[in-house]
């Protein structure tokens, strides 16, 4: 890369299945804290939010750099809000997001990457989970949340990236693919989402095994490349707004020709968004 930008004291904070402590993030990891089971020591038993986390911040030691993150400077605030299987409740989301507002001084967190979704069926808990991530973004921080795998159907954005506010990533690879799963609008509230789109099929990441790495898939893996490439424009431009940022996430995202409700304003252009 030539912007020599790493990340350096932007603290992301991943809502998800914890972290396992992979070399490739040194001793990053801020600050671990378990809504499920109230553990102390950083882990994770299902893997998804290891991946996550190393998608965006992990520095690619265990492979020799070629598994290299977005932002491998970046600090990792991990919230375990799902369980073994992937699962988790309303209350839980909503009280790490509480957590969050809490304690973004103490922690530097700029960031808040939610690779977490749910269904519109109970339209109490979606109302509860946009509320929330509405109340984080409007605390200045910037909210990065999955479009969900719920395509290809019309409105199949999950909870909270159906929020009008926050930056919705859907995968660009899985659009009209032979699984085009990634989540597309409009909204409830006739919102055009995703934002943008960003590569999420057979992403290779972190593993939960010492310097190991694995392949996953899905919306969720799109997400944290956006939040690490907003990690790198922060330590670069560290006044710049979430409004502001979310603009410019838009206005230098590739056009793919595709319907806004599939592909949003495009593709993220990593380079673009950090040029001046």
């Amino acid at each position: 890369m030539e912007h020599h930008l790493t990340g350096k004291n932007i603290g992301i904070a991943f809502l998800d299945t914890g972290i396992f402590p992979h070399m490739d993030f040194d001793d990053r990891i801020l600050a671990f804290r378990d809504f499920i089971d109230q553990r102390d020591i950083p882990y994770d038993n299902n893997g998804h939010g290891t991946h996550t986390a190393g998608i965006a911040v992990g520095n690619g030691r265990a492979g020799n750099g070629r598994y290299r993150g977005v932002a491998p400077g970046a600090s990792i605030i991990s919230l375990k809000v799902l369980d073994q299987y992937g699962n988790g409740q309303k209350e839980v989301v909503l009280e790490a997001l509480d957590w969050v507002l809490a304690n973004k001084e103490r922690y530097g967190i700029r960031i808040v990457n939610i690779s977490v979704g749910t269904t519109e069926n109970d339209y109490r808990t979606h109302k509860a989970l946009i509320d929330a991530v509405d109340r984080v973004w409007d605390a200045g921080l910037v909210v990065v949340v999955a479009a969900g795998n719920m395509g290809p159907r019309a409105g199949s954005i999950t909870a909270p990236g159906s929020s009008k506010k926050v930056i919705t990533v859907g995968s660009s690879d899985m659009i009209t693919s032979a699984f085009p799963i990634s989540g597309r609008g409009p909204t409830r509230d006739c919102i055009c989402k995703p934002d943008v789109v960003a590569p999420g099929k057979n992403i290779i990441s972190c593993a939960i095994r010492p310097n190991r790495y694995v392949a996953k898939s899905g919306t969720s893996m799109s997400t944290p490349r956006v939040s690490g490439g907003i990690a790198l424009l922060l330590e670069k431009t560290p006044r710049l707004t979430n409004v502001e940022i979310k603009e410019r996430l838009l206005y230098t995202a590739q056009n793919l020709g595709l319907p806004h409700n599939q592909q949003g304003y495009g593709l993220f252009q990593l380079e673009s968004f950090l040029a001046t």
